[in-house]
């Protein structure tokens, strides 16, 4: 009964995973930077303001990553905390202003110049013996703004919330594919974890791997859990093209509602989680 719903998710898989889907969204901005030093700083920024209208947030990356250059490693190495500043002195994009942008850019260059990569700092917090990610991304995060500079832009692992930008990042950098870009080598796309945002929470719940009130970080475990169970070796495989559905005009979530919920498998997994309460 699992091989009818993975057919179905496979079958969506290749039908939207392509980069036709991608516009607009700011993953399209990693697609500049064939350096992976490059993309991973850049997708970082990118992911850190992707929240709001996609118009605005398009337009909010383009500003950042139009200032750093070409390269926005070789900004960060020709570059201090005082040109930074004049740089991008009155941005403004929603919650976050100059202060919090300098603070992600700073904090960005300092990991860079301590680790070598963002990806090296990532995975200098996976020796402690916990779980990959969770441990690799709290400490990246600490990181990056220890003195909690950033406001928004961050969010905290720590606490409860699901991280969903944190995790788009990491999806973006550790798969490849037709639209994941890739980059990071040495992090396995079996560790990652669900960007839960509101629409693959609803996928979620239609699937019965969640029952949680919210879109919180134990609902973005449990569901992920749910697509581990269907592909273990990469359990976020099918984000990018299930939430296409009910961003895109041309695809309607109830559409992709009432064509989940045909599989056997859906019913039985609710029926497991009412067991499990």
């Amino acid at each position: 009964m699992s091989r009818a719903l993975k057919k179905k998710l496979e079958s969506i898989y290749k039908g939207y995973n392509k980069r036709e889907f991608v516009d607009p969204d700011p993953l399209l901005f990693l697609y500049d930077y064939p350096d992976t030093r490059d993309r991973e700083i850049a997708g970082l920024i990118a992911a850190c303001l992707a929240y709001g209208r996609v118009e605005m947030i398009m337009k909010s990356v383009g500003r950042v990553l139009d200032t750093m250059g070409a390269s926005p490693f070789e900004y960060l190495t020709r570059s201090d905390a005082r040109k930074i500043s004049s740089d991008f002195k009155g941005f403004k994009y929603r919650f976050a202003g100059e202060t919090h942008i300098c603070a992600l850019i700073n904090g960005i260059r300092r990991v860079v110049f301590d680790y070598g990569s963002l990806e090296g700092c990532f995975l200098a917090g996976t020796d402690t013996g916990e779980t990959i990610v969770p441990a690799g991304l709290s400490f990246l995060t600490q990181s990056l703004d220890p003195l909690r500079q950033t406001g928004h832009l961050l969010a905290d692992p720590l606490k409860t919330s699901a991280c969903k930008r944190s995790h788009l990042y990491l999806r973006w950098m550790v798969r490849e594919d037709g639209v994941d870009p890739g980059g990071w080598k040495r992090v396995a796309p079996d560790q990652l974890i669900i960007p839960l945002d509101t629409h693959m929470y609803r996928i979620g719940t239609i699937l019965g791997f969640t029952r949680r009130k919210n879109p919180d970080r134990a609902a973005a475990l449990e569901v992920t859990q749910g697509f581990r169970k269907i592909n273990e070796k990469d359990p976020v495989k099918y984000d990018f093209s299930l939430t296409r559905f009910g961003i895109r005009r041309s695809l309607e979530m109830d559409e992709l509602e009432k064509y989940l919920r045909d599989s056997d498998l859906v019913r039985i997994n609710k029926e497991e989680s009412k067991e499990k309460q």
